[in-house]
């Protein structure tokens, strides 16, 4: 197998797009409240920022039709999905607006929150920042839910589990 090199640009956005697939992520689900109702976008870009305060970020894409009522909110949750979620995970790339294959509840703010993830950020927005052809959201985070269980992954195009070692 021979290895490639390139600069990133507009003839090798494919190539770009390969390379950064390399690295696995887990799968998140972002929801908000909006005057229309709850929100759902399910995104791999997400992060720790800082532990003191504590503060995390994800990049919702700006030709998003989702883009502008979670730049707008106040406040969101981020779900870090289960290995056996990904149904649901699909469902809210597909449809953000339809939560009918959840229970309806809110956390403390209103922001729906979704059923046996392994872990929740409970967050009020703290910045936001030009992300390029994205926007970087940065979260305060005001609670956190987390249980046991393996993540779904993201890899390559493809999902996943994540094999234990020993």
């Amino acid at each position: 197998m021979s290895e490639t090199s390139f600069i990133p640009g507009p003839d090798s956005l494919r190539a770009y797009r390969d390379a950064l697939g390399c690295f696995g992520t887990g799968v998140t689900v972002v929801t908000t409240r909006t005057d229309r109702g709850g929100l759902a976008i399910t995104a791999n870009s997400f992060t720790s920022v800082s532990m003191d305060p504590p503060l995390l970020l994800w990049c919702p894409a700006r030709q998003s039709k989702r883009h502008d009522p979670f730049i707008a909110a106040s406040h969101f949750a981020i779900h870090v999905m289960a290995e056996d979620q990904l149904d649901m995970a699909m469902h809210f790339a597909r449809n953000g607006e339809d939560f009918s294959c959840v229970p309806k509840h809110e956390n403390d703010n209103g922001v729906p929150v979704l059923p046996n993830v392994i872990a929740r950020f409970d967050c009020r927005r703290h910045a936001c920042h030009d992300g390029g052809d994205h926007s970087i959201l940065v979260g305060a985070v005001l609670r956190t839910t987390s249980r046991p269980g393996k993540g779904l992954i993201f890899k390559r195009g493809q999902y996943g589990g994540f094999l234990e070692q020993g």
